[in-house]
């Protein structure tokens, strides 16, 4: 089994990936957070950091774009080939109003024709591998179909599917009944996403997908980073290679991003996942969130660590931890 990390806005940049990576591992394959090439043709300096190869030493790095206009995409991936990149991600599943509203993300997948030009365009421009991330349509389940029919026109390298649409958010279960379809009819190798966040949900996926050989971990991966290896039958997370990891990105931060507060929001954002599982860790997260300076929130995640366990099996549980 091929396990892959989700690409998250804000969470799994290359400081985040190193620190999982070394401490834990279990993944064959890390996909950046969304680049958006712009008609202006530059990355940001955030978005050029993230990708440059020696921040990502001894790892499968795929960069994934964001832009509906094949000029941009195709410009984008030429930059990145000349780092040393084989294969562009394009991203079809961001359910964010914002983007959608300008039909990026899975906002193109009500656009069909122009999505299928694009794709004409970038095919015949590049000779690099192009795999895709989607939803299964905008607002119906249904829309697949016709969704498929245009993916399979083109030699995708991987089709990677979240079987929900775009207004399920992360809302609802995923639609596993069109995701079987997908199986049978996808000319593409196909990659599963969603929902899978314990050992138990991938031995239960195994069993109801066994011909699929790659899987996409996203939220269950921020909550557990150990859960991959759990998967391929390592051992479980533990408490001080959690400690050292958190240290790894705490510091990283520390030393990339000047201002205190942009530290700690980070790092509050890393502990809407990780706290699910710990015991009894509520009042000890409520500390961590109501921490103002680096002092207050060390002492707090110190105190999280010496006095509450890990729970066996535990996972992210698809809702947000409660104060």
């Amino acid at each position: 089994m091929r396990i892959y990390m989700a690409p998250m806005e804000g969470i799994t940049r290359y400081i985040y990936r190193n620190a999982q990576h070394t401490h834990f591992g279990g993944v064959d394959t890390y996909f950046t957070p969304f680049l958006s090439p712009s008609q202006h043709h530059r990355f940001t300096v955030r978005e050029r950091r993230d990708v440059l190869p020696e921040h990502n030493r001894d790892m499968h790095i795929v960069p994934q774009l964001l832009t509906n206009r094949a000029e941009d995409f195709i410009w984008a991936a030429r930059e990145l080939r000349q780092l040393g990149y084989e294969e562009i991600n394009l991203n079809l599943g961001c359910p964010s109003g914002t983007v959608a509203a300008k039909y990026k993300g899975a906002g193109f997948l009500a656009k069909k024709e122009e999505l299928q030009h694009f794709l004409d365009e970038v095919f015949m421009a590049l000779d690099l591998k192009i795999s895709l991330k989607t939803r299964i349509g905008v607002e119906r389940p249904e829309e697949f179909y016709d969704l498929m029919e245009i993916y399979n026109r083109f030699p995708l390298s991987e089709l990677i599917i979240h079987p929900r649409v775009r207004t399920d958010f992360y809302r609802n279960t995923p639609n596993l009944e069109i995701f079987k379809d997908a199986v049978r009819l996808c000319k593409s190798p196909v990659c599963y996403n969603g929902d899978l966040f314990t050992s138990s949900d991938y031995r239960e996926f195994v069993q109801e997908f066994p011909s699929v050989d790659r899987l996409m971990l996203g939220r269950g991966l921020i909550a557990n980073p150990g859960l991959a290896r759990e998967m391929l039958g390592g051992p479980s997370v533990d408490a001080d290679h959690l400690f050292r990891m958190h240290q790894d990105v705490y510091m990283g931060y520390r030393s990339e991003i000047p201002e205190a507060n942009n530290v700690l929001f980070k790092m509050k954002e890393l502990w809407a996942y990780m706290a699910y599982l710990f015991e009894d860790c509520r009042k000890y997260v409520k500390r961590i969130r109501k921490a103002r300076s680096f002092t207050e929130y060390e002492d707090a995640v110190r105190e999280l660590f010496s006095s509450c366990r890990i729970m066996e099996g535990a996972g992210f549980a698809g809702r947000e931890m409660p104060a």
